[in-house]
């Protein structure tokens, strides 16, 4: 199974500055307090380059320092390059998981984040970029639960 191999992983959204980003500080934040933050290699990007070079969206740093959680990246466009150099892509939803295929990448390397969470209220992470602050808490919390349910998948979920 890809997930209990996968050592590299990039989280892919739209423009790279609210959800991905997300997910890339939350899934850093729940590794390094299991201790195994050095066996992976975590990053995030766009299928859009709008934002490239930009900080994540204030108010996806605002909820992420909430939660004690730092974003690290800034945005930059998914290349070529990243279908082979990662072993998952862990897309926000399907829209951005399409792009990915039509780009190229192997359909065994794409994942969406909700898959791992199935009893989750929502399949997709709703983009929280047009909307108020509560897009960002339900972002932040649906990403918070689907990741601690990809980290048991994988087999990362408890220190080793």
């Amino acid at each position: 199974m890809p997930e209990r191999s996968a050592r590299s992983i990039l989280f892919i959204c739209m423009g790279n500055i609210c959800r991905s980003p997300m997910a890339e500080g939350v899934f850093l934040h729940k590794l390094r307090s299991r201790g195994i933050l050095d066996a992976y290699e975590v990053d995030s990007a766009g299928t859009g380059g709008w934002h490239a070079g930009d900080p994540p969206d204030h108010r996806s740093e605002r909820m992420a320092h909430e939660q004690g959680v730092k974003l690290v990246s800034r945005a930059r466009k998914v290349t070529q390059r990243d279908f082979e150099d990662f072993d998952l892509l862990v897309c926000m939803d399907s829209e951005n998981a399409a792009n990915l295929e039509h780009m190229g990448c192997s359909p065994s390397k794409i994942r969406e984040l909700m898959a791992y969470h199935p009893g989750a209220s929502h399949q997709e992470v709703p983009d929280p970029y047009y909307g108020g602050e509560d897009g960002f808490q339900l972002m932040y919390d649906l990403i918070d639960q689907a990741i601690d349910h990809m980290l048991v998948r994988m087999r990362a979920g408890k220190p080793r």
